[in-house]
């Protein structure tokens, strides 16, 4: 019985495992079914998520020298990136109202 049960469980233990690898595709299996404009669209949009994962990595190790957790640092960060952008928007709108300004006081100085 017991060598029953250890050779059924090494038939699913290393056989399952050898047919997943067996028919799984690979990546390039899988990109050469692509219709070509999807190709062309996952060419050009590569560099661009490589560029994203290498600032999430970058972040994350940063995020994990601190002594706190990860996503309470990963939520101060965001907490000043979101201030940051705020600071921005003011800054914009408050140079869009001088230019405002200017084009008025210029209008009725022109009349």
């Amino acid at each position: 019985m017991y060598i029953k049960m250890f050779a059924t469980f090494t038939i699913i233990s290393v056989g399952g495992p050898t047919l997943l690898f067996y028919f799984q595709p690979t990546d390039e299996e899988l990109f050469k079914r692509y219709n070509p404009e999807l190709q062309r669209k996952s060419l050009e949009g590569r560099a661009a998520r490589e560029q994203e994962f290498e600032a999430f990595v970058t972040k994350l190790k940063e995020w994990s020298k601190s002594d706190k957790h990860i996503w309470v640092a990963a939520a101060e960060d965001e907490a000043r990136t979101k201030a940051a952008a705020a600071e921005e928007k003011k800054r914009l709108a408050a140079e869009i109202q001088k230019r405002r300004e200017e084009i008025k006081k210029q209008a009725i100085d022109g009349q």
